[in-house]
């Protein structure tokens, strides 16, 4: 090979490596930007999963604080009758029952109204461990493992159980 067609390879070689480098300096930027997209996209990801997280937080809260107002709110009437129950001096036995049965039903309507269910299981009934709790066993002529008197009702709200029914129950004979 001649020193001109050594001396022309070389530039050749030259130019090849340059274009080379530049097509990787091209290519690198391009990756940069690609990278710094994506590292974008990602911490703007990551602020919307927070913000979500917050607004969920926030929305739970703002449901419980206003569950619990609703419930005093439907308390309020039977507030009112007992305090105006206890403005009248020269009541009468008759008219204090007459109103504290007429109270006892408000505040009843109040509690079905927040799906608090009295639990009262009648004499005779299946004894029921979920939402029942048996005091004692006590001979008697019914079938075993039922209901024989409720000594304190109990209640439930949205079918969880507040306070178990105490109950005595028939023993086996």
């Amino acid at each position: 090979m001649s020193p001109e067609e050594s001396e022309a390879a070389a530039a050749a070689n030259a130019a090849d490596l340059a274009a080379a480098h530049d097509s990787a300096l091209a290519e690198l930027g391009a990756l940069k930007a690609q990278v710094a997209e994506l590292t974008d996209q990602s911490l703007r990801a990551q602020a919307e999963a927070q913000n979500a997280r917050r607004r969920a937080d926030d929305e739970i809260a703002k449901i419980r604080k206003f569950a619990v107002e609703s419930f005093a709110e439907s308390l309020l009437p039977v507030i009112d009758s007992l305090e105006a129950g206890l403005k009248i001096d020269s009541a009468s036995a008759e008219q204090l029952r007459d109103g504290t049965e007429a109270t006892l039903r408000q505040l009843l309507s109040a509690l079905e109204r927040n799906k608090v269910v009295e639990v009262n299981p009648p004499a005779g009934a299946r004894f029921d461990p979920a939402n029942q709790q048996a005091i004692s066993l006590v001979p008697s002529e019914q079938e075993a493992h039922t209901v024989v008197s409720v000594l304190q009702k109990g209640y439930t709200i949205a079918d969880r159980v507040l306070r178990p029914a105490l109950v005595t129950v028939a023993a086996p004979k």
